[in-house]
């Protein structure tokens, strides 16, 4: 099989020359296996395609590991007080568990730690490139990829190499999705997405704005509460604000506890929605939205302070901003107010940039490709997507689950080809499908899944693997 050296260079004599289709001279790698990032998926990636016998390299446009965990990186979205907000065991890899000592809710600066270790205990640097973006993947012939590579900031030469498959793991937490409002090129004030706020600093004495009611908008709001002189958090519906503790445990604790009693949705919804009631109470009576949904049909909020913080006038709930004028934001019941720094925390968009829409099937070019398991590619079986998923949960077991199937349907290719094309096609009929219950329909929720129901699937895929050889 094709190598790489200690450096993450390709080992030439590993390599053959070819052309490409417009006559570019290529480097055939043989059966190695492309990786795009380094971040979380990708360094799982890495570990478990190396562990069933295939050369990896992986190209990283950063200059070090951890994708979003690494707030130095310019594309990340960590701020100073980022945390989880799924508990430790429900984050960390199935195969290298966080230490006994951290909290239960770690900082970020320990996640990127925990993602250095990781790459140092499994030996998965040499394989990577770093400071090297990824310009363009295309199909070839024989289920293959070319990928065309050059140094980060479009410094250098572009370079081709010939993969036997692709692992697409560049995240989807860093191309900010921004609004359009009326007016919004002529307001005066400072405008931001969340993506650029890093630090609490950058709030103080200032009249915010933070539009957007997920999890970093939340957030923002809370240190706006403590920094700014006045806050106001914009929503357009209400939301269930749950807290990160529950009987004194984390609450995706409690909730897998009941998964695995097999309590059914209803019951879990009635048992959740009674605890938050007996705990915070009506959250109309803070000036809150009342919520358009039952528990669990939206991505899960976990914040304990923003409740509080509106109870003690630090944060004035809004309803949907309308439009813009040039010292002033008009709200959709029909009041103004002043803000001089308007934060837009409201999410953010994958982006292929490297790689043709419909490839993955995203025929719109919206962001949303047609995956099985958010992951595989119907008609493309050497080309998969790393941690398209927003669990209910933690990621990375999903991540780690997702790479080893795939590990294992590229070795099906080579021992028992026919196997492999039936499972192919399997891939193609069941693209689509989701791994959630009824959720509110919103860009925000196009890769919402239930961390217990979409394992299981991939179990269940992993065993019919075991089957067919």
């Amino acid at each position: 099989m094709s190598t790489s050296t200690d450096h993450g260079q390709p080992d030439p004599e590993a390599s053959t020359l070819a052309l490409t289709r417009d006559g570019r001279p290529v480097s055939d790698r043989g059966d190695t296996v492309c990786v795009v990032g380094a971040g979380a998926s990708g360094l799982t990636a890495i570990k478990n395609l190396k562990e069933h016998g295939f050369g990896v390299d992986c190209y990283e446009r950063e200059t070090g590991v951890g994708g979003a965990w690494n707030w130095r990186h310019d594309r990340s979205p960590v701020y100073a007080s980022t945390h989880l907000i799924s508990s430790r065991p429900f984050t960390q890899f199935p195969d290298f568990p966080m230490p006994d000592d951290w909290p239960d809710y770690p900082h970020h600066s320990r996640l990127l730690s925990y993602f250095e270790r990781y790459a140092d205990h499994f030996d998965l640097r040499g394989h990577i490139w770093f400071g090297t973006e990824v310009v363009r993947v295309e199909p070839v012939a024989g289920d293959r990829w070319d990928v065309t590579t050059r140094s980060t900031g479009g410094y250098g030469p572009e370079r081709t190499s010939r993969y036997a498959a692709v692992v697409v793991a560049n995240g989807h937490n860093w191309s900010p999705k921004l609004p359009r409002y009326e007016g919004l090129e002529e307001f005066r004030g400072e405008v931001m997405h969340a993506s650029s706020y890093k630090d609490p600093a950058q709030l103080r004495g200032k009249r915010v704005l933070v539009v957007g009611a997920g999890n970093t908008g939340c957030d923002i709001a809370v240190e706006a509460a403590q920094q700014a002189s006045r806050c106001w958090h914009s929503t357009r519906r209400g939301y269930w604000y749950a807290p990160k503790y529950v009987l004194g445990r984390p609450a995706d604790q409690v909730n897998d506890a009941l998964l695995a009693l097999r309590v059914p949705l209803r019951v879990r919804q009635w048992l959740y929605h009674w605890t938050l009631r007996l705990t915070v109470g009506d959250l109309t009576r803070f000036g809150l939205p009342k919520p358009d949904h039952r528990v669990y049909e939206t991505h899960p909020i976990a914040n304990s302070q923003l409740v509080y913080y509106v109870g003690h006038g630090g944060i004035a709930p809004v309803p949907d901003v309308v439009r813009f004028h040039p010292y002033a934001v008009e709200l959709s019941d029909g009041r103004e107010i002043d803000p001089d720094l308007v934060v837009f925390a409201t999410g953010y968009l994958p982006r292929f940039e490297f790689l043709d829409p419909k490839v993955l099937g995203d025929d719109a070019g919206e962001g949303r490709p047609k995956l099985w398991l958010n992951a595989f590619v119907p008609g493309r079986p050497t080309l998969a997507v790393a941690g398209l998923v927003q669990p209910d949960s933690g990621i990375f077991p999903l991540s780690h689950w997702q790479s080893v199937l795939f590990a294992r349907l590229l070795r099906l290719r080579v021992t028992r080809p026919d196997r492999a094309a039936a499972f192919a096609a399997r891939v193609s009929a069941k693209a689509g499908e989701r791994y959630a219950g009824p959720v509110k329909d919103s860009s925000r929720h196009w890769f919402e899944v239930g961390h217990a129901d979409y394992l299981r699937a991939v179990q269940r895929a992993l065993h019919d693997l075991e089957e067919a050889r």
